[in-house]
């Protein structure tokens, strides 16, 4: 007999849905973009306590009838303005429970991480007095452990760039290899080989598709840059390592 059952087969038979202290379950968005080549990240400016003044990640709690990701694209959606976000790149990056993160109550947070290509002007939410745009490297302090949260996804995105196609998630439908090459320098704050950059991309099946006929003008005196699209390639292999102390090349 499955522990908890009845002889009548009732699962819910004997159990107290009060024997524990109840928490509240939350989402918080690392939302991540390019403007103006620097790394930028969506935050909100809190209109309550706790950390009324302040600084945070958007998020917000998960209904009774919503899964987290679901409370996660809702979220989303409200904070950038958007309609449809089932296009945007949306992973989840950890949980984070620690006893204590929020002084109201104990809250455990399903934080996640979305990459915006062309991000619109945000708009607060209900309980957030306004939102904004910070460029990353000003981003902080910001309520609750909300700094650990925004570091983890960074580091997370910025390990991924190295073996999957995530950089394209960054960038419009249609993309220079600069614009491409942007990406990486950005998000790991160290410039890139353009040669050696190049040459990698274009030899990594599935990376990039051309976009026949296509170019844009880059503002130099060549020839107009040609464009590219995602491919359908998921995985660098091999990866795309980034310059470290070790002398490892881009």
């Amino acid at each position: 007999m499955a522990l908890g059952a009845d002889e009548s087969g009732s699962d819910a038979a004997g159990y107290d849905k009060y024997a524990y202290e109840p928490f509240a379950v939350t989402v918080d968005l690392a939302v991540l973009t390019l403007r103006s080549g620097a790394l930028h990240v969506l935050l909100v400016e809190r209109g309550q306590e706790p950390y009324a003044g302040h600084w945070a990640l958007p998020g917000g709690f998960v209904e009774p009838d919503e899964s987290a990701e679901t409370a996660a694209r809702r979220e989303l959606a409200e904070e950038t303005g958007l309609q449809d976000v089932t296009g945007l790149h949306l992973e989840q990056l950890r949980t984070y429970s620690e006893p204590g993160r929020d002084p109201r109550m104990r809250v455990v947070s399903v934080a996640f991480t979305a990459l915006l290509p062309d991000a619109p002007e945000p708009r607060a939410g209900s309980d957030a007095a306004r939102a904004s745009w910070l460029p990353y490297d000003s981003a902080g302090p910001l309520a609750f452990d909300h700094d650990r949260i925004l570091a983890d996804a960074h580091e997370s995105v910025g390990a991924k760039l190295e073996y999957t196609c995530l950089a394209t998630a960054f960038c419009p439908p249609e993309f220079t290899l600069g614009e491409l090459q942007q990406v990486y320098e950005t998000v790991w704050g160290t410039p890139l080989d353009r040669p050696n950059f190049r040459r990698k991309v274009l030899t990594t099946p599935g990376f990039v598709e051309p976009v026949p006929g296509a170019a844009r003008l880059t503002g130099g005196r060549g020839k107009p840059a040609a464009l590219y699209r995602a491919g359908p390639a998921t995985t660098l292999y091999p990866p795309l390592l980034r310059p470290s102390r070790e002398g490892h090349p881009a």
